[in-house]
């Protein structure tokens, strides 16, 4: 048996799984020992494709003394279920997002987590690539100015064309805001800190959606719930953002997020990819949009999260932590309710923005007056 490597067991060899194996290939100290999924066809497929040694049901998961970490990959609505069996186990646990579908049951994950000395964590961990870094240390350095506003805009991912059973993304526990919310909204914690007041309005879409995909297993699906909201969130700091997250636009030249500060705007890539470019605009008239060159190596894929969790094993604060997902899923839950009830909703749960540490301070030509704004990076408000 290797020394200092950390062994996982992959719970659910759906869509998502294939890219978690390519990105965990990356880190030599995590190992893939044991994949399950209640198909026993698809366990038996990743144990044939990626040579992963053991194969079979959750149950053989769970009872495997080797596996130290469970990746938990099965849909959103048994998120609470896998990772709750998992941490009972006695095993640490890393969920793809949302962390729960319920602010309850997470809440509850996270007292077990604590009450057995196990870490938890959650997705996205897209945030932890190149555009996440860079615009990080960017809002960090000061160079935006005070940052007023922000936007975050989540259209159509298109999952009729691709997805072979899209069913789940449009019943309770899916759709647009828990789907794809999650990249927008921990982007922006990331960036300006913890949520603290969120209002919203949704509407439902076609009642019915066709699925094209090549490899579908069902022609058309029944929506049940919203397919387009859209919210307002003031932050913590005071910062406020529009966001919206929607199954309904097919087209659009919205950008995926924007902040907008004193001295300038910050243009983001798509959240839910690790690399991309990260644009700053002066507030003169003629100034015109430059790339700021990345400030951490490209070519980030699926499983950062993973090796964040396992570093902070020592103690260290990790970024993808149940506490920030627990906190992201509370907003966007509170954004559903707030267009149910027509009522502004408070965020109760508090994080910190994630820790870096040893971020390099950007470089791009800035005024003259802005070269003495100093990097102040790493540190974390309530």
């Amino acid at each position: 048996m290797k020394t200092g490597v950390h062994r996982i067991g992959i719970m659910g060899c759906g869509k998502i799984f294939p890219a978690y194996m390519r990105g965990l290939a990356r880190f030599e100290h995590l190992e893939v020992v044991h994949c399950a999924d209640i198909i026993s066809e698809r366990a038996l497929l990743g144990h044939q494709q990626y040579g992963i040694p053991r194969w079979g049901g959750p149950d053989d998961l769970l009872d495997d003394e080797e596996v130290e970490i469970v990746l938990n990959l099965t849909p959103p609505t048994t998120h609470m279920e896998v990772s709750w069996a998992a941490l009972e186990a006695g095993k640490h646990v890393y969920s793809e997002k949302p962390i729960t579908t319920d602010l309850g049951d997470a809440n509850r994950l996270l007292a077990l987590a604590e009450a057995k000395g196990l870490a938890l964590g959650a997705a996205p961990d897209t945030f932890l690539g190149s555009w996440g870094a860079t615009s990080r240390a960017i809002v960090d350095s000061g160079l935006l100015g005070e940052i007023v506003g922000a936007t975050a805009f989540a259209a159509h991912n298109r999952v009729e064309t691709w997805h072979p059973e899209p069913t789940f993304l449009f019943k309770p526990g899916g759709g647009p805001s828990l789907d794809r919310g999650p990249y927008y909204v921990t982007a922006l914690v990331n960036l300006l800190g913890p949520v603290a007041e969120v209002s919203g309005m949704s509407r439902m879409g076609p009642p019915q959606r066709l699925v094209t995909a090549p490899n579908r297993l069902v022609d058309v699906v029944d929506v049940e719930i919203p397919t387009h909201a859209t919210g307002l969130l003031r932050f913590a700091s005071g910062v406020v953002a529009t966001v919206v997250f929607s199954s309904d636009v097919w087209a659009t030249e919205a950008p995926h997020i924007e902040l907008y500060g004193t001295e300038g705007t910050l243009s983001l890539p798509h959240p839910n990819w690790f690399d991309g470019d990260v644009r700053i605009k002066g507030t003169s008239r003629d100034a015109e949009w430059q790339t700021v060159p990345p400030v951490v190596p490209v070519g980030a894929q699926r499983g950062e999260g993973i090796a964040d969790l396992v570093a902070s094993f020592d103690g260290r604060q990790a970024r993808t932590s149940a506490v920030l997902a627990r906190h992201v899923l509370e907003v966007l839950l509170a954004l559903g309710r707030s267009a149910q009830e027509r009522a502004f909703v408070s965020i109760q749960s508090r994080c910190e923005r994630p820790v870096w540490v040893d971020l390099p301070c950007p470089t791009w030509p800035v005024p003259d007056d802005q070269s003495s704004a100093g990097c102040q990076l790493g540190g974390g408000e309530s």
